[in-house]
């Protein structure tokens, strides 16, 4: 976990090689698939246990709270692995990634989850592989097939057409969808430029300099969640919280970049479509919300339009 080893430089050595590749080049692309799908399952858990413990913890608590609890875990690792200062603009670019992914996604979908079912979430949040590779378009100034922008923008009104469809809210978006909408677009910033400038400080370094500066803002935030409304939640609401801080907001990085890094990223990448059913499934399990036809039929529709956009820009020769 030093000198940048989670870099991408394997990543490129695994693509290059052909499809009858060595048996050693086979069972890594495997271990990367493996890797992947185990962040994916880390971060699973995300939505409905934030729906948990916001029924006992405050949004603004949960939100903050989590990033300075996963900060110390970042802090130590890097001082313990000596890690750069990253250095000028990378400075920018990590504030970029800490606004989307540690500040962004996790306070707006906290706050958004008082009120909503974790399955609505997961399926409005199943827009975030499309997002992210919109967002990796644009920053990477790429030029996509025709064909990306409608599969994205199918997506787009498949998860505005649930959100309006609900019962009490038909034909109007509710303020926990917008919540939602924007807890998209946040992680897909944070995901598109942490991706980018994983290249240069490694992958599981850009999480852990990104979650120690937004450290200060988040004790700030802390304090004053503490000072608003004390937190008083029951054990299981506490075991939900740990998990947000330790696994959500920093071991399941660990896990998915790590397999980002095997390889091939585009295999890999492919695997978080599975991330929405799952949260889908743990909301059914654990929470005991009942599945209804909307939510299966939007959540499949917002998945396969991601799927099919992220699979089109993965296709899409280079500009």
């Amino acid at each position: 976990m030093r000198d940048n080893s989670s870099a991408t430089v394997p990543v490129r050595t695994v693509i290059s090689s052909p499809a009858g590749s060595s048996p050693v080049a086979s069972a890594r692309n495997h271990a990367g698939i493996w890797w992947g799908l185990l962040g994916v399952a880390a971060f699973s858990f995300t939505v409905p246990f934030t729906r948990l413990a916001v029924e006992g913890l405050s949004p603004l608590f949960i939100g903050s709270a989590r990033a300075v609890v996963a900060a110390a875990l970042a802090a130590a690792a890097l001082a313990l692995t000596r890690q750069r200062l990253p250095r000028g603009r990378e400075w920018l670019r990590l504030a970029v990634v800490a606004g989307g992914v540690v500040a962004g996604f996790p306070l707006l979908t906290s706050f958004a989850l008082t009120t909503a079912p974790a399955s609505h979430g997961a399926v409005v949040i199943a827009l975030l592989p499309a997002a992210t590779a919109t967002m990796s378009a644009l920053r990477g100034h790429e030029r996509p097939r025709t064909g990306f922008w409608i599969a994205t923008g199918a997506g787009a009104v498949a998860a505005v057409a649930f959100a309006l469809a609900q019962p009490g809210g038909f034909g109007q978006l509710q303020w926990t969808d917008l919540l939602f909408f924007g807890a998209v677009l946040a992680a897909a910033v944070g995901y598109a430029e942490g991706g980018l400038l994983a290249r240069e400080l490694g992958a599981w370094q850009t999480i852990s300099w990104a979650l120690v500066l937004a450290s200060p803002v988040m004790v700030v935030l802390v304090a004053v969640s503490v000072s608003q409304q004390p937190p008083a939640g029951t054990a299981v609401q506490w075991a939900a919280f740990a998990y947000l801080g330790v696994v959500s907001m920093f071991l399941g990085f660990f896990a998915w970049y790590h397999g980002l890094a095997i390889g091939p990223m585009a295999q890999v990448s492919q695997v978080q479509l599975a991330q929405p059913v799952m949260s889908i499934c743990w909301a059914a399990l654990l929470l005991g919300e009942q599945l209804t036809w909307a939510t299966v039929v939007g959540g499949l529709a917002v998945i396969l339009c991601a799927g099919a956009a992220v699979r089109v820009r993965l296709g899409s020769p280079p500009s």
